[in-house]
């Protein structure tokens, strides 16, 4: 990558609203190469597969991560990708290892809605230095964009995960997190951002901010977006309240442990 394509007002609009779409940065041979990966994903899904739609409903909306190892398409993407430097750029940070990647599917026609959240509370990792590069392998309209309120990442609030099946919390009733709020009956009072992506557009955002995603119902194309999730340098390890998804359960660190560990590669470094 041409550290041009990131400006200094590039990087310093992530910071202020947590969430950015960098046009034409992923050249179409990475997105040849994901779209073979994720056919091979779904023939042979991992353990973390989840299936939203129910059987006979129109549509699909499903989802895998934690395959970046096992399928070397997506391997290849994590470590000689633009991707880890683009993660590290954004975040200031020296290095940006791996944490995961996702990959969700939307097939036209889908009426299941991804629900207001945001990724921190479901990770066992905190910090600043951390974010997810969304990069859709298909034309998306702004209809059916993930939509991402501006600025949340920085409120200080850490909401409760929710379940993608039904929409509840993972838990409740413990202490420094809350219900995430009803962000639709706010709509007019926040900056909610989203954009029509072309092939090799990605939007970067912050693991604290707030987003979710509409159906796919009108659409007559799929909606494959692959998630790559990244940790700079002050992330640190965090033990929460519940599972963890991904629960990494190789990972033996100390709360507040710097994220060694080989399940973490770096995969781009400025030194």
């Amino acid at each position: 990558m041409n550290a041009d394509l990131l400006s200094e007002d590039q990087i310093n609009q992530f910071s202020q609203d947590g969430a950015i779409c960098l046009r034409q940065v992923f050249d179409r041979k990475w997105l040849d190469k994901l779209s073979k990966g994720v056919e091979h994903n779904f023939r042979e899904p991992g353990p973390s597969s989840s299936q939203y739609t129910e059987e006979g409903k129109p549509g699909g909306f499903y989802d895998d991560y934690c395959n970046w190892q096992r399928i070397p398409e997506y391997r290849d993407f994590v470590m000689h990708s633009p991707a880890g430097e683009i993660a590290a750029r954004l975040t200031r940070s020296k290095n940006a290892q791996i944490y995961h990647d996702h990959v969700l599917v939307k097939e036209p026609g889908t009426a299941e809605i991804t629900p207001w959240h945001h990724d921190l509370p479901y990770y066992g990792v905190d910090g600043d230095q951390l974010c997810s590069i969304w990069l859709p392998l298909d034309p998306v309209p702004r209809v059916a964009c993930p939509e991402f309120v501006a600025g949340s990442h920085n409120s200080g609030m850490l909401y409760y995960p929710r379940l993608f099946v039904n929409h509840q919390n993972y838990a409740d009733n413990h202490v420094g997190f809350q219900t995430i709020p009803d962000i639709d009956a706010q709509r007019d009072q926040l900056n909610i951002l989203s954009w029509e992506l072309e092939l090799g557009d990605c939007i970067v955002f912050h693991m604290r901010t707030i987003h979710g995603a509409p159906s796919t119902v009108g659409l007559k194309s799929r909606r494959r977006g692959f998630s790559t999730r990244w940790l700079g340098d002050d992330a640190r390890f965090a033990v929460r309240p519940w599972k963890p998804s991904p629960p990494f359960e190789e990972v033996q660190l100390n709360p507040g442990d710097a994220m060694v560990h080989e399940s973490f590669p770096i995969a781009w470094s400025s030194d």
